[in-house]
C-alpha cells in the first residue's frame, strides 16, 4: 500500500483476477458450421469461388440449373460474401474478403 500524496489524485489500485482466455487458442473451425449457417447449396457454392467463374461454369460443376446458382449468387452477393465483375458477355463471381473470411471459419487474416 502507498502512502497518500497531496500532490496525486487519489487512486485505487487492485491486482487483476487473472487472464481468463487472453492467450488461449481459438477453438477449431467446425467443418460443417458453414453449411449450417449458409444451407449446403450456398456454401458448396462460396467454397467453389475461390477462383472466380460464371454462373454456366458453376452450375455444371454443381450438377445443377444456371438459374439455381444465379439465386444463390444474388442472396450471397446482396450479403457481401461475393464480388462480381463484368468479364466480355459474361459476369464473373468470387469470393469477397468477407466471403473468405468466413470460409476460413472467421479468421482474420
Amino acid at each position: 500500500m502507498r502512502a497518500l500524496s497531496p500532490e496525486e489524485p487519489p487512486s485505487l489500485v487492485y491486482p487483476s483476477r487473472g487472464v481468463a482466455t487472453l492467450w488461449d487458442s481459438p477453438p477449431a473451425a467446425d467443418p460443417t458450421a458453414l453449411a449450417a449457417l449458409l444451407g449446403a447449396p450456398r456454401a458448396r457454392l462460396l467454397v467453389l469461388l475461390a477462383e472466380p467463374s460464371a454462373t454456366v461454369e458453376l452450375a455444371r460443376r454443381l450438377r445443377v440449373t444456371p438459374s439455381a446458382v444465379s439465386q444463390h449468387l444474388r442472396v450471397l452477393f446482396a450479403g457481401g460474401l461475393v464480388a462480381r465483375a463484368r468479364d466480355g458477355r459474361q459476369i464473373l463471381y468470387r469470393r469477397s474478403a468477407l466471403g473468405d473470411q468466413l470460409v476460413a471459419g472467421g479468421a482474420a487474416p
